[in-house]
């Protein structure tokens, strides 16, 4: 017997439901159960019918149960749960699956009982109307917030359901809610704080409006307009399924009372439009506003546009018109941006400042109304927030509705939108997908990395983005750390030479190219040592690395995790996030603080000895994480220098508590005019203030054979060829090849994290090539097998591609549902291929895999990265259109007791040293020791000249005479000095660099 919530008849239900029986109007229907939590309903997984939870980390569910309770509003259960979410959690009741859909168009709405703990905080309630089944549906939502306590019953009409534009699991079927095919609802938690809850009785009740069946809608929320021009807003009247009107609409309007004064201002208007029966679905009246010109100068002046609708559902807000604001020196872009500012920011109230240094979650805001209540300064979307459908035309329209609310503040000033394109447009689908940084940074190509922002940045701003939470900047020190793969290596100097990404994101250092439709504000991440957490330091949920502790020296400090910022602000870097983790500096007495709270780092180095004139934006809900209650978090961190914080779903809560500490005086206003003015600076550097709306003219270049040619040879450059017995790379077309394992036709996992959603997700996720799929298209003679478990007979070659599944940040923690070891069926695919024929094995991952137990066996080992989208770049070194370039970023260690292993240590013996990586279609120099001499000689006078051109050639030579040496047979004598070379040769010390490859090869 199925255990579903059954709609149950109406006789049944008024023995049932006393209360509900009893409170209802003489001719309402009785009340239908949804849920009774009494034991009908199991707990299970998606997408099994029942009650399952889900959340935007491990921690991030709720913990539900069913309680025994006295008092429960109906029968002897209630639903009950605790919850502790950082990001987002809630849980969902699919009441059908597969199984036919629910009708409840002939109801009213849906109620519940909630047991209060007048906590302030929202709860969302969704539902999910249409489609081909409760995950394939559209969700429409609507909220109550929790403000009273002990157990209330909470009613919210379908008339107040919306459609969600934050997030939806489809491209939208037809944005109606039909409530004809439901499939089950869920409710979203307060995040941010610990909470716990209690739900009794969801049931439908009423009979059904009859406003569902029309609606009434205005062009615009928000009508801006020239003084002394006339505002014309559209009213429009539309039908579920697109049916005429059946009985007569009304719309009486009358401008009300705004800040602009009727008469001298405006003249009103009041009247009324009639939309009779028969009217056709989509019919537009329209209302005109006339505005009156003066000579003076002012801020912007609103208009409320009041109507009251009869016969059909009213619009959700109160349309305005909005007299622009003119005349300001603050809006003459002919003045210098430090005259702007300041005249700015003296029209500024406390409260508007604090919005300017608030940042909030696109799917927090709904609509965008809060953007004008609270002034927000700032939007982002985190990780998978992304408009419907996820297009880019979608991702424009979302973000020019958001900057037109900010049309309706006094001062107009508009929003700076974020997100976090870290490896390309990541979160739109249809966007070029570079290879993650650890594949950039293995290329040892500063021109290509610059080429890779420029792309990410045109794709970006396309969209009306002119923002991006990118570059990682972070020295990775230990390869158990989930954002290893963000790093570009191991070795500060390596990552300082590919900070030329900041060039192809924001132009030219002075910003002077910030303004243009191809450019982006770029952000330096995570300030600062967040690459040297130590395994096990963590103490965020069960992570094991990702914002843990770094205990270093001040030399330490200085030298490895300090050195790429420097660099990042003498490259004009906008703006710079702290890190999550904590800083331990060695003899300072201070312990493990967290790095929001570091203002001897952020205000002290960053901003005071750096000279950093950017902002400070802070990490998603970092500041919650600080020691203290929240009116602390927010002085501590502010005064430590974060300018802006990024609060997604407390934004609310920042601002007010910001204002009440400065006005308390425990945050100076000298420090808050400082923040503001480093956020308006950047706002005029990118020109938001003359065009704040998106310029779409590059968005045709999205995803352009063009700018997937640059991330195809990228994945070409990216690609380290770390063994080659007997020359089996590169491939002939005329061979028969073999292919199998889990990553060879995923383009999931070849991209990663942080793509279209935060963890990123195996599978057919965005378009692009697998690698398989480019060998085909290369012309190759391949035979695929996942498994390997095709007949292996009468291959030439096989290639088995394994690896890693998609993880971000502390998710892909080593510990932590993670290891450095390939999975049992990866081993399998290796072990079956290899045993049969020549192999090469290409290994997909963010970060080296311990493959030293199958090395033997392996014939060519290639560390292939996190290559993006085109796996064609991957094919063009295997079969050698292109030749193997690449070089370790990263040390390749020989076990996981090595950890942490790096360039440099005293002690080191990897598999594969830093700087590791053959070649191919290169001939290798012919000489020995006396070779390398001239070499050095050379390569010293190349260093004095400054030519570094011939310096590099010169290393590299000598690079490759100590491979073919070595003929992969690394000692501790040989990986010392080689890996060593490879530092010396990015600080430009190209003579040293050869004397030490002369000592590697002696050593060999």
């Amino acid at each position: 017997m199925r255990r579903t919530a059954l709609l149950a008849s109406a006789a049944l239900l008024a023995g049932l439901l006393p209360w509900a029986a009893t409170a209802r109007a003489a001719d309402e229907p009785a009340p239908a159960p949804v849920d009774r939590f009494e034991g009908e309903v199991p707990f299970a997984a998606q997408p099994a019918e029942g009650i399952f939870t889900w959340g935007g980390d491990t921690d991030d569910p709720p913990a539900l149960r069913l309680a025994d309770r006295a008092d429960a509003p109906e029968g002897g259960k209630v639903l009950a749960g605790t919850y502790d979410i950082s990001g987002y959690g809630g849980f969902t009741h699919d009441f059908a699956a597969t199984a036919p859909a629910h009708d409840w168009s002939d109801r009213q709405g849906v109620r519940f009982w909630w047991e209060g703990r007048n906590n302030g905080r929202k709860i969302a309630f969704e539902i999910k109307d249409g489609g081909t089944n409760g995950e394939a549906s559209e969700l429409w939502t609507a909220s109550f917030t929790d403000d009273f306590t002990g157990w209330k019953q909470i009613r919210l009409p379908f008339t107040d359901f919306a459609y969600r534009t934050d997030y939806q699991p489809v491209g939208g079927i037809d944005h109606v809610l039909g409530l004809k095919e439901m499939w089950g609802y869920a409710l979203t938690l307060p995040a941010g704080t610990k909470g716990d809850f209690a739900l009794d009785d969801v049931e439908l009740y009423g009979r059904a409006d009859q406003a569902l069946r029309a609606s009434v809608g205005t062009d615009a929320p928000v009508r801006p307009v020239a003084e002394g021009a006339t505002a014309k807003v559209g009213v429009t009247v539309a039908t579920t399924g697109e049916a005429p009107l059946t009985d007569p609409v009304t719309v009486t309007y009358a401008t009300g009372d705004g800040t602009a004064t009727p008469g001298s201002d405006y003249t009103p208007v009041s009247g009324t439009l009639t939309f009779p029966a028969g009217t056709a679905s989509g019919t537009t009246r329209t209302i005109a506003v006339p505005t009156r010109r003066d000579r003076a100068a002012e801020p912007a002046e609103t208009i409320p546009l009041k109507l009251t609708v009869t016969g059909a559902k009213a619009p959700a807000e109160t349309p305005q018109i909005v007299i622009d604001a003119h005349g300001l020196p603050y809006l003459d872009a002919k003045l210098p941006i430090r005259e702007r500012v300041a005249d700015l920011l003296g029209r500024m109230s406390l409260a508007e400042k604090a919005g300017q240094m608030t940042q909030a979650e696109r799917g927090a805001v709904g609509q965008g109304a809060d953007i004008a209540a609270y002034g927000l300064g700032s939007l982002l979307s985190g990780g998978g927030s992304t408009p419907t459908p996820n297009t880019p035309a979608a991702w424009a329209k979302m973000i020019d509705a958001f900057q037109l609310r900010t049309r309706a503040t006094r001062l107009q000033i508009p929003l700076i939108y974020g997100v976090d394109a870290v490896h390309g447009h990541n979160n739109l689908s249809g966007a070029t997908v570079m290879p993650h940084n650890i594949g950039i940074g293995a290329t040892r190509d500063p021109r290509l990395a610059r080429e890779t922002g420029a792309v990410t940045a045109a794709e970006v701003r396309a969209t009306g983005i002119p923002w991006d939470f990118a570059p990682c900047l972070c020295v990775s020190r230990d390869e158990r750390w989930g954002r290893s793969y963000e790093s570009f290596g191991e070795d500060p100097a390596l990552v300082e030479s590919m900070e030329t990404v900041i060039q192809g994101l924001q132009g030219r250092a002075n910003g002077k190219d910030l303004a243009r439709g191809d450019k982006v504000l770029a952000t330096a991440k995570h300030f600062v040592a967040d690459g040297g957490t130590a395994y096990g330091s963590s103490t965020t949920g069960t992570y094991t690395t990702d914002q843990g502790v770094t205990t270093v020296t001040r030399e330490q400090l200085r030298d490895i995790h300090l050195a790429p910022y420097r660099e990042a602000v003498d490259r004009g870097i906008g703006t710079v996030m702290p890190s999550y983790s904590s800083l331990d500096i060695t003899g300072d007495g201070k312990g493990a603080v967290k790095m929001h709270a570091r203002g001897d780092m952020i205000n002290g180095v960053l901003k005071g000895r750096m000279g950093f004139d950017g902002f400070v934006i802070s990490d998603w809900n970092a500041i919650d994480q600080l020691p203290g209650d929240y009116a602390s978090h927010v002085r501590t961190s502010v005064e430590a220098g974060v300018d802006m914080m990024m609060v997604p779903y407390t934004y609310k809560e920042f601002g007010t508590a910001l204002a009440d500490e400065v006005k308390a005086g425990r945050i100076s206003e000298g420090r808050i005019d400082d923040a503001v003015s480093r956020i308006l600076t950047q706002k005029f550097r990118l020109g938001l203030f003359e065009h704040p709306y998106a310029d779409t003219g590059g968005a045709a270049a999205i995803g352009s054979p063009a700018h997937r040619e640059t991330a195809r040879r990228a994945a070409a450059e990216s690609q380290v060829l770390l063994k080659n017995a007997g020359g089996l790379l590169p491939l002939k077309k005329s061979e028969k090849v073999y292919v199998a394992g889990s990553n060879a036709d995923d383009i999931g996992n070849q991209t990663g994290g942080w793509t279209l959603t935060w963890q990123g997700a195996s599978g057919n996720t965005v378009p692009g090539t697998t690698i398989l799929q480019g060998l085909r298209k290369a012309g190759g003679n391949v035979t695929y097998s996942k498994d390997a478990s095709a007949p292996t007979d009468g291959y030439d070659a096989g290639v088995v591609v394994v690896g890693e599944t998609p993880y971000a940040e502390g998710v892909g923690d080593v510990g932590n549902g993670h290891s450095l070891s390939l999975s049992a069926a990866d081993r399998a695919a290796v072990d079956k291929v290899c045993a049969a024929m020549k192999c090469a094995v290409l290994i997909v991952s963010g970060r080296p895999q311990l493959i030293g137990d199958r090395l033997a066996g392996i014939d060519a080992l290639v560390a292939s990265w996190l290559p993006g989208t085109e796996g064609d770049g991957v094919a063009d070194v295997l079969y050698g259109t292109r030749p193997f370039t690449g070089q370790l970023p990263v040390t390749w260690p020989r076990s996981q007791d090595q950890l942490p292993i790096n360039v440099g240590d005293a002690s080191y013996d990897p598999q594969f040293p830093y700087g590791w990586g053959l070649s191919t279609l290169t001939p290798v120099p012919k000489g020995g020791t006396a070779t390398l001499r001239a070499l050095a000689a050379r390569a010293a006078v190349a260093e004095r000249r400054g030519d570094d051109r011939t310096g590099h050639a010169l290393v590299t030579e000598a690079r490759l005479l100590v491979q073919r040496k070595t003929g992969g047979h690394l000692t501790q004598a040989v990986s010392g000095p080689f890996a060593d070379a490879d530092h010396l040769l990015t600080t430009g010390r190209y003579g040293k660099a050869v004397e030490k490859l002369a000592q590697a090869y002696r050593a060999a």
